[in-house]
């Protein structure tokens, strides 16, 4: 019997975007923090500048190493020597595109609350957007009332590590006290979120909501509500 289900949290649990919208939502974002910084301090850095060294940034280490985004946006701006105050504003209006357009999958709440119910325990596993910090995504969380039903929250900036790295699992495991071969791990890429947990010998489900990987050779399911049947629990 599976005693945790670790679940991703963007378009597993919560909608955001897709690959193919970040292009867009990251120049709404990086507006975002301009006009914030033109109208709270002395900024008169061109933005069409900014822009050309937002490219410079958009990447992910290829050793899946974490790269903050107070960091990033440090080094975008010329913002070295604003104070924390400052930076994790500028990392709040960065994430307000992102925020904006979440939406909660209605199988989301039930399916949580019905493996509550049963004792097995549900936690989440998930990179950030451009490394965003913890604190923005626990807020994310409590505003759609999932953090009630969370036994823990495992997030790459607690780890200093991306999924697919296997740490990130191993870290969640070892705080579980549990044996790998007693968790399943649901998540909606296949680039991060097999692989990862299938190299410590964990279970690994792709949800595929929109039925959009074709013949992937991978166990996969279309919405929650089938863990429940996987586990031969009455929805």
């Amino acid at each position: 019997m599976k005693k945790a289900i670790l679940f991703d949290l963007g378009n597993t649990l919560i909608k955001y975007y897709t690959r193919a919208e970040f292009p867009q939502i990251l120049r709404e974002s990086i507006e975002e923090v301009y006009n914030f910084l033109v109208q709270n301090v002395d900024f008169n850095i061109p933005f069409d500048e900014i822009w050309q060294r937002v490219s410079k940034e958009n990447y992910e280490s290829s050793d899946y190493k974490v790269r903050p985004l107070e960091e990033r946006l440090k080094h975008i701006f010329s913002a070295e020597n604003l104070s924390d105050n400052l930076i994790m504003n500028m990392c709040r209006y960065f994430m307000k595109p992102i925020f904006s357009r979440s939406e909660i999958y209605e199988d989301t709440l039930p399916v949580l609350a019905k493996l509550n119910s049963k004792g097995i325990k549900s936690i989440i596993i998930s990179n950030t957007a451009w490394g965003s910090p913890r604190e923005l995504w626990y807020e994310e969380i409590k505003r759609f009332g999932i953090d009630g039903y969370i036994d823990l929250l495992v997030f790459c900036r607690d780890i200093g590590w991306r999924k697919p790295d296997r740490r990130i699992f191993e870290f969640a495991s070892k705080r579980l006290s549990l044996d790998v071969k007693e968790c399943i791990f649901i998540g909606d890429d296949p680039r991060w979120d097999i692989a990862g947990p299938k190299s410590i010998g964990m279970d690994a489900i792709l949800i595929d909501r929109e039925s959009q990987f074709g013949k992937l050779e991978e166990k996969r399911i279309t919405t929650l509500y089938e863990i429940l049947d996987m586990l031969g629990i009455e929805k």
